[in-house]
């Protein structure tokens, strides 16, 4: 059976190797963790922990780590069936440093190509990604040919029925401008129903930084409901009843990376649980945070109980 996700993410996935020494370089690191990673693949990983039906449309290498990748996806009730496997480009590796609590610097090995932008719009399941109730798709996706004609075929499939959602993850190194990627978010932003991105990121698909002004552009592109992130300002939301800002929720910052992705997994729980954005905002916050607060990004996803106890039981 291919219909019925709750569901359907497309773009990136790869293996993250993170130190297991905080607070130094690269160089002086002795051991690392590896792990599932990807801001897709993290999606769908974080709304099956809610017990959402999640898959993830991808590709990896057909090597050792893809192998690894399928696995993993596996273990955390990811449906893998739409992951291809290349036979010529690897499977791409990610290393960060860790300098808590706010400094992260990504390393991103995805050369000559990752496979994930490889997908083409023949590797697609149109009926799944019709039927799923969310579909998920990234700007990172539309940074290359021909995952970029792949990405704007699924979301045209949808027809902005349903729940599609943009996720404006601007990457500078996959992108040769920013104007580049403000071209192609701008069209993807015609097909999707919600739109959810940090500053920088509504600075690249709208030219505005201004929260309030970032989400009223947004919205003027046909978005229902507009996400904002202000970092430590917490997070806006606006949708047709209004808008909501709540605070961020505090943490002792181990790893920031990933905290993004439990956001976004935690939004599509809360999307299709039917709550109001204030109650929506402040779950995913807080499962954003219980991520912030611990090294690996997939293996940390949530619980709704866990997010429940971070939130001191209430919501």
């Amino acid at each position: 059976m291919t219909t019925g996700f709750d569901l359907v993410t497309m773009g990136r996935i790869g293996v993250d190797l993170y130190p297991l020494q905080t607070g130094v370089g690269l160089e002086d690191v002795t051991s690392f963790g590896k792990y599932l990673g990807g801001s897709a693949t993290n999606v769908a990983v974080a709304a099956a922990r809610y017990g959402r039906r999640s898959a993830v449309i991808t590709k990896t290498g057909d090597d050792p780590f893809g192998r690894f990748l399928r696995r993993a996806l596996a273990g955390y009730g990811v449906d893998a069936r739409f992951v291809g496997a290349s036979p010529r480009l690897p499977t791409p590796v990610t290393f960060c440093e860790v300098f808590p609590p706010d400094d992260f610097p990504l390393y991103f090995y995805r050369f000559p190509k990752a496979p994930d932008l490889d997908i083409s719009v023949g590797d697609l399941d149109f009926d799944a990604i019709r039927s799923a109730t969310v579909f998920w798709a990234t700007v990172t996706g539309l940074s290359q040919e021909p995952s970029r004609s792949a990405t704007l075929a699924a979301l045209e499939a949808r027809g902005r029925k349903g729940i599609t959602v943009l996720d404006l993850d601007y990457r500078p190194m996959f992108w040769e401008s920013r104007e580049q990627a403000r071209e192609w978010a701008g069209k993807a932003l015609g097909h999707a129903t919600v739109a959810v991105g940090n500053l920088d990121e509504c600075d690249t698909a709208v030219a505005v930084r201004e929260p309030r002004e970032a989400a009223k552009a947004l919205r003027d592109n046909g978005i229902s409901l507009a996400v904002v992130k202000q970092g430590p300002k917490g997070v806006l939301a606006v949708d047709d009843t209004g808008e909501v800002e709540v605070p961020p929720v505090p943490v002792e910052v181990v790893n920031g990376l990933g905290a993004g992705d439990a956001f976004g997994g935690a939004l599509v729980h809360g999307l299709l649980s039917g709550w109001g954005i204030e109650r929506i905002m402040r779950f995913a916050n807080a499962a954003g945070a219980h991520v912030a607060g611990e090294l690996a990004c997939s293996d940390a996803m949530p619980t709704e109980d866990q997010v429940l106890r971070r939130l001191g039981g209430t919501e």
